[in-house]
């Protein structure tokens, strides 16, 4: 378990994985972070602390995950990371916030009022089929709500090489992402003991056909494994 690292390449900065309540919604098939949770906030602000306290504010920015959303999140993590931000004079913070707090953000943005705050949205897909009925991610999108997403997050975040899906659905979804979103992370999918299974033959036509090209994108970062950040639960 590691939980602090610095992003080098493409938007510089550090991130830290901290532990939060159990996610809201808590339900989508592929995820195994929700083994990270706990009720128990003495082992959270414990854990937290040490992940924080390594913060050196070396970029400028830090971006915070955890286990769900920013709103899992307890108040001394959250008043940690505000005074970490202060001290290290850190100016933009990236926080993950699920769907269903879309008319929440502002409450964050207000709290960290001295940094920029950039949100984060596990899209995952723009197919709503194969998101709501595969990843049982229970969200639908349309060109309505997708402005609304516009408006309200900076990056999004998008699987890609699972079991069911096809080369023209990743296509679209690349396509897609770079008109709705500032920032974009793309993670080839790795098994991770959930039902949700990696499609090997998209994985090779992905990074010899695609990722060569995509990857000298400024704004696209490409997680071949989910390794790459530096932090993670596997």
């Amino acid at each position: 378990m590691i939980r602090y690292s610095v992003i080098k390449e493409k938007n510089p900065r550090e991130i830290v994985l901290l532990k939060g309540f159990s996610c809201a919604y808590g339900k989508c098939a592929f995820c195994n972070y929700i083994l990270d949770n706990t009720d128990d906030e003495e082992e959270m602000n414990r854990v937290n602390l040490e992940a924080i306290n390594q913060i050196t504010g070396e970029k400028g920015a830090l971006q915070v995950i955890n286990s769900g959303s920013v709103f899992e999140l307890n108040d001394f993590t959250l008043s940690k990371i505000k005074e970490v931000c202060r001290e290290k004079n850190i100016k933009i913070l990236y926080f993950e916030a699920y769907f269903g707090y879309i008319n929440r953000l502002n409450e964050i943005r207000e709290y960290f009022s001295e940094q920029e705050v950039r949100f984060a949205i596990g899209m995952e897909t723009f197919d709503n089929e194969f998101r709501t009925k595969v990843l049982t991610k229970n969200f639908v999108t349309n060109n309505k709500v997708l402005e609304k997403i516009k408006k309200e997050y900076k990056m999004g975040l998008f699987m890609i090489c699972i079991k069911g899906q096809t080369k023209e659905m990743i296509l679209r979804d690349i396509v897609l992402a770079q008109e709705y979103f500032n920032e974009i992370a793309l993670s080839v999918f790795v098994n991770n003991d959930t039902k949700v299974e990696r499609d090997e033959e998209l994985v090779k036509w992905f990074l010899t056909e695609i990722y060569p090209e995509l990857n000298k994108k400024r704004n696209i970062e490409i997680l071949v494994d989910n390794k790459d950040f530096g932090v993670y639960v596997q």
